[in-house]
């Protein structure tokens, strides 16, 4: 990357709405090499919520690289939609259906266990959750919280001799540039205080997704795990459009394609040689996990919050 095209990059990025926006993936993407085509061919991806929008996407992506795809849906009927799709665009693919909710640690217990024999190289954490009120999971933990940050976090932990084994393992946690406005909340991750807003429940957890990405590198490190967190931009995607309709109809003209916003996942699973661990990116580049002073977190603000996850999902902290 010249040294002008990445002053442009870096004040596009800087600036959120061309950054984000279609635009800015139209100006980086010029500057790209092509992945392999066989990049992942022999390989074995999982990607959670892959019945729509970008982890359909994501799968798609990863299947056209020859990786076999798990796509995790709690909806069955759309993910068999969606193997359909990923199946009539690349003939001969393999691509499986699995059923888990996120947001029960029960659920993803019994996801893992089906998993156990398995093989894994590749793991996406998509699966989210927007809701208009303040919901608790089935584990009573707040909704966005859990499906974002404790099922993931056990999802992976429960994995992790899967991966492991694999010769080059990956693990990719699908944030938001919304997390830049919000500080980790260790002293409230359940959002209890104050008045609830989805949009904030949000990016408070996709946050949490940031801050995990070098804390699971530490873990997996004697692994050879490496984990990645990155976002997507704006993109135009169902839940978007069902979420946050007011965003989607001021912006819609400048959004980026799920096939857009997906591509730094899936060039994170298939680049050669591996990204290096524990950082955060958008449109192939690492970027700055704070822009604003008011969300740097201390120390013991990161401590907190990986003891309380830990213990909330019953793993070792």
């Amino acid at each position: 990357m010249s040294g002008l095209f990445r002053v442009l990059d870096t004040v596009a990025d800087r600036l959120v709405v061309p950054g984000y926006s279609k635009l800015g993936f139209q100006l980086r993407r010029r500057g790209w090499p092509d992945l392999s085509p066989d990049a992942l061919r022999g390989r074995k991806a999982v990607v959670t919520g892959a019945g729509t929008g970008i982890g359909k996407a994501t799968a798609l992506g990863l299947a056209r690289l020859g990786a076999e795809v798990v796509l995790v849906v709690r909806d069955e009927r759309k993910g068999a939609a969606a193997r359909d799709e990923i199946v009539a665009a690349v003939p001969g693919a393999v691509v499986e259906i699995r059923l888990c909710d996120l947001s029960s640690q029960e659920s993803v217990r019994r996801f893992a266990a089906e998993m156990r024999d398995d093989r894994l190289d590749v793991l996406v954490h998509n699966a989210g959750v927007l809701p208009a009120e303040r919901k608790v999971s089935p584990d009573g933990h707040e909704l966005t919280f859990a499906t974002h940050v404790l099922g993931p976090l056990l999802m992976t932990d429960l994995l992790r001799p899967l991966l492991a084994a694999s010769p080059d393992p990956r693990i990719v946690l699908v944030s938001s540039g919304g997390m830049y406005t919000q500080r980790l909340r260790a002293d409230d991750p359940e959002y209890r205080e104050g008045d609830y807003r989805g949009a904030t429940a949000y990016a408070r957890t996709k946050r949490m997704q940031v801050t995990l990405a070098p804390l699971l590198t530490e873990r997996y490190a004697q692994d050879g795990i490496g984990v990645h967190a990155m976002h997507p931009g704006w993109a135009d995607t169902p839940g978007v459009a069902g979420s946050l309709p007011g965003f989607h109809q001021l912006t819609k003209a400048f959004l980026r394609t799920a096939e857009e916003g997906a591509d730094t996942i899936v060039w994170l699973a298939a680049t050669s040689p591996a990204p290096r661990s524990g950082q955060f990116w958008h449109d192939r580049r690492a970027r700055p996990t704070h822009l604003l002073p008011t969300t740097g977190e201390k120390p013991e603000d990161v401590v907190a919050f990986w003891q309380y996850c830990t213990s909330a999902v019953g793993i070792l902290p």
